[in-house]
């Protein structure tokens, strides 16, 4: 199966490369869009990746005014195309809304998560996750059963072919919460434990014991790129907002942190049998 494309990734780069063009011939975004004769708001657009049209005689033009060769036009012109695409979460606009999470995971090599309330939604079982969903009583059955197939359809880049390498620092309290059925946080565990046996997996608990951590200040996704020319990102997000950080300096300060975590959690061999002492425990509860 091929990778999806991912529109909002193809903007970015776009974005950047023209911008590239035009500072290499050392003209301000206003001279550039006179001299090419695009409307300053569209070449600004363009150039922030927030233009979801873009017409074939502005990428000419531009093209011509940076004396772009015919295969950098060419791809000019490919990038611009490309970005017009829909990914499969465009019909679950009511579930992400602005949200181009999967936008990204799609194109990323490599997914660095820190979770500390929940299991990462990337691995989570339909069952926690409808859990999760009907824990905030914010959503309606309907928008329930949505949100768990989106989630579930994120999922997918796990096991395709050239999958991206996930690893996930989650923090003990998430494998802790009690559930109403004891069934569904058995069933998650079990399926963690699946799940870090394959090749592109690493799981990390961060134990109760490791302390006050580099993390305290909430979950966040570390995306990074194959292509130099993309930049990591990470996301956060809030009750009401999900945010997207791509400021370089900023980015670099999650590695740190990430680092940070990873070195405090247990290595994913320990992890392994971490997790079973609590799948244990939780059979001895019951059974007593």
């Amino acid at each position: 199966m091929q990778s999806p494309i991912s529109p909002t990734v193809r903007r970015r780069r776009l974005a950047r490369e023209l911008r590239r063009l035009r500072e290499s011939h050392h003209l301000k975004l206003s001279e550039a869009a006179k001299q090419a004769k695009v409307p300053l708001s569209t070449l600004s657009n363009i150039e922030n990746a927030e233009a979801k049209r873009i017409k074939a005689r502005d990428i000419d033009a531009l093209a011509a005014l940076y004396e772009a060769p015919d295969e950098v036009r060419t791809a000019l012109h490919e990038l611009s195309r490309e970005s017009k695409e829909q990914g499969w979460w465009s019909n679950y606009k009511d579930v992400f809304g602005g949200n181009a999470l999967p936008d990204f995971e799609v194109e990323a090599s490599m997914i660095r998560s820190y979770e500390c309330m929940v299991i990462p939604g990337l691995l989570q079982t339909p069952d926690y996750s409808e859990a999760v969903f009907r824990g905030g009583c914010a959503y309606s059955e309907a928008e329930v059963t949505r949100h768990v197939a989106a989630r579930m359809q994120r999922q997918h880049i796990l096991g395709r072919h050239k999958p991206p390498h996930l690893w996930a620092v989650i923090d003990e309290a998430a494998l802790r919460r009690e559930l109403d059925d004891s069934d569904i946080m058995r069933e998650q565990l079990d399926h963690l434990l699946n799940m870090a046996t394959r090749h592109n997996i690493d799981i990390q608990v961060l134990p109760f014991s490791a302390g006050m951590h580099a993390g305290m200040s909430g979950s966040f996704v570390l995306l990074d790129f194959p292509g130099e020319l993309d930049p990591s990102l990470v996301y956060t997000e809030t009750a009401t907002d999900s945010l997207f950080v791509q400021e370089s300096d900023s980015v670099q300060r999650f590695v740190t942190i990430f680092s940070h975590l990873n070195a405090a959690a247990l290595r994913t061999s320990r992890t392994m049998g971490f997790i079973q002492s609590i799948l244990e425990s939780n059979n001895h509860h019951e059974h007593h």
